[in-house]
């Protein structure tokens, strides 16, 4: 495997056990300078303020490292993620936690730059693989970060922050010896180089409409991932009557499964099937998962829906590969900053969305958002059906434009 593509997924990995090590202790640090009244506010307005700077700056973060390379913004992201969970560890005001927050969502393109990074140094028919390896490192971070929180947040409930800090900061030291500048910055034209942020936002204008079809698809799946992120818990809870063990133990199994099939499957079967194909044995899968949740009655289905739903996690890393096949190797790093502002801004709609919903539906029957689920699915493949994205984003990729499925 590359160096570079290898210290690209442990940052990756890194990052994500981060934002997993803080999660199960900030309500605790939050109780210190609000009172417990004030917690859930607060921890809301935290969640959103990070995720609404990832959804403005992301994608000029991702066009900053088409114009001047891939190295320099991943080390600022680092730099800027381990500033953050330093001020939270050693904050004595909630000012402060809103200041680290919002430094982490203005500098915070770990993901976007490191997905760029792949993307220049492997091959066209390669990238669902690892784009399926990057949400593998991705979900294993989340996996791990809630343990070591844990049993860190048992020694106070700064020490998670510190630890998160620490990993951030080991992680800059090390890209700055081993990860290696991929984009050719000789590629970059001076127009690029010299644009300035009303040109950039033009150029991202520009590159979204051949694209818009395959777009809207990536929000409509990211979207209805966040029905189990926001409703797992609480369905589980009310249908099966879950306690706290089965609760966790039913996450780390989904969060286990997911990572899996993304690390070793969507490779797998995008070689085989190729890309397309992938995407719509995904789509089928998750979707004949989400049916299957709305009408089972018994704790034991859960664990064979749960493999359906993983194998519907192989349609991200093929989407996106799709995706940054038609997008020249100039702006790659604006069209994952692209992808990461319409994640991002999922994660801000969609848990108020479906939250709001299943308060209003469930009474009466807890599984219409599992319907609802499908229902977006059905929308994405007739999208995908009759969508021809005419002529690529960029000239090279001229060929790809029949229609898609």
């Amino acid at each position: 495997m590359n160096r570079t593509v290898m210290m690209a997924l442990v940052i990756i990995f890194l990052d994500a056990m981060g934002i997993g090590i803080i999660m199960p202790v900030l309500p605790a640090l939050l109780r210190e300078f609000v009172g417990k009244a004030n917690v859930a506010e607060n921890f809301g307005v935290l969640l959103a303020l990070y995720a609404m700077m990832q959804v403005i700056f992301a994608p000029l973060l991702g066009r900053w490292s088409d114009r001047i390379g891939r190295r320099p913004v991943l080390l600022l992201s680092l730099l800027g993620a381990t500033l953050d969970y330093a001020l939270m560890a050693t904050a004595s005001v909630v000012w402060v936690l809103y200041l680290g927050r919002l430094i982490a969502g203005i500098t915070g393109a770990t993901g976007a730059v490191a997905a760029s990074t792949i993307a220049d140094v492997t091959p066209e028919e390669s990238r669902t693989h690892w784009f399926g390896m990057m949400g593998a490192c991705f979900g294993g971070g989340m996996i791990a970060g809630p343990v070591i929180g844990g049993f860190a947040g048992q020694l106070s409930v700064q020490a998670p922050f510190m630890f998160a800090a620490a990993i951030n900061g080991l992680a800059f030291l090390v890209s700055l010896f081993i990860l290696h500048e991929t984009h050719n910055a000789n590629q970059v034209s001076d127009e690029i180089k010299n644009e300035t942020i009303n040109e950039t936002t033009s150029s991202i204008r520009e590159m979204i409409s051949p694209l818009s079809g395959l777009l809207v698809v990536f929000f409509i799946i990211q979207l209805i991932g966040q029905i189990p992120a926001t409703l797992w818990v609480l369905f589980g809870e009310e249908r099966f009557v879950w306690d706290g063990v089965m609760v966790g133990v039913s996450l780390a199994v989904f969060g286990l499964t997911h990572a899996l099939f993304q690390g070793l499957a969507a490779g797998f079967i995008a070689k085989h099937l190729g890309d397309q194909k992938a995407i719509v044995v995904g789509i089928l899968a998750d979707g004949c998962g989400l049916l299957l949740l709305a009408v089972i009655t018994q704790s034991w289905m859960v664990w064979p829906v749960v493999l359906l739903l993983a194998c519907g996690g192989i349609t991200l890393p093929a989407l996106q590969g799709i995706i940054s096949v038609r997008v020249g190797q100039v702006a790659q790093g604006q069209l994952q900053g692209l992808l990461t502002s319409l994640t991002h801004l999922t994660g801000v709609i969609g848990p108020l969305i479906f939250a709001f919903l299943y308060s209003a539906t469930h009474e009466s029957w807890n599984g219409w958002v599992w319907i609802v689920g499908c229902g977006l699915y059905v929308v994405a493949l007739t999208i995908l059906r009759f969508f021809y994205p005419g002529r690529a984003a960029h000239p090279k990729n001229q060929s790809n434009s029949q229609p898609f499925l």
